[in-house]
């Protein structure tokens, strides 16, 4: 599991390169749609996933370089004092649209069992439903749950590697990942729910 120490780490890590792109004039959002178009790049590789012998590298590659635009937009709102409640809307919509492409591409391509996607799909969706909606009641979710974006995204970019030695690494980590993210979302809904529960009098 990534921590958020770790998470805070490696912000701190980028940050050299988030003041470059700053210095080049890019904005928060600017890497947002980036990150956005990026993941759709890697949606197209999985849908031709066997059309090539480089579609699995291209479509792990794009599929991390979008996680890397989504931790960067972040840093860079920060750096420019841009952080606003609109931008972390907008990236967070543009998450989900980043997840729902890849993981339907991967599903309507054949990649894995439809079940499997589909539970992965509405698991990832919940995931950031369940942090949205507790925060909302002033219940604070970083780093709640063992598989938040930045671990899905390294488990479904490692396993598109290991096709190369094994086929059934992708459909197997569709279902790890439906598996992971519904946990998570019990997770968050038990630590919502000691956070929320009315104390007794």
């Amino acid at each position: 599991m990534v921590s958020s120490r770790l998470k805070e780490w490696f912000q701190e890590v980028v940050k050299p390169l988030a003041q470059l792109l700053s210095d080049m004039g890019l904005k928060p959002n600017h890497l947002t749609l980036l990150g956005l178009s990026i993941s759709m790049l890697s949606a197209l590789c999985y849908l031709n996933l066997h059309r090539a012998v480089w579609m699995p590298l291209a479509a792990s590659l794009l599929l991390l370089l979008s996680g890397l635009m989504d931790a960067l937009d972040g840093v860079l709102a920060r750096i420019r004092g841009e952080a606003s409640p609109l931008g972390g809307f907008l990236d967070s919509l543009a998450d989900r649209y980043s997840d729902a492409i890849v993981l339907a591409s991967i599903t309507v391509a054949g990649l894995c069992p439809p079940i499997y996607g589909l539970a992965a799909l509405a698991g990832s969706l919940l995931v950031s439903y369940s942090r949205a909606r507790a925060e909302v009641e002033g219940v604070s979710m970083a780093g709640v749950g063992i598989a938040e974006r930045g671990e899905r995204v390294i488990l479904l970019s490692a396993s598109t590697l290991l096709t190369y030695l094994k086929a059934e690494a992708l459909p197997l980590s569709i279902l790890l990942l439906a598996l992971l993210t519904h946990i998570t979302v019990i997770q968050r809904a038990l630590h919502a729910y000691k956070a929320l529960k009315p104390s007794a009098s």
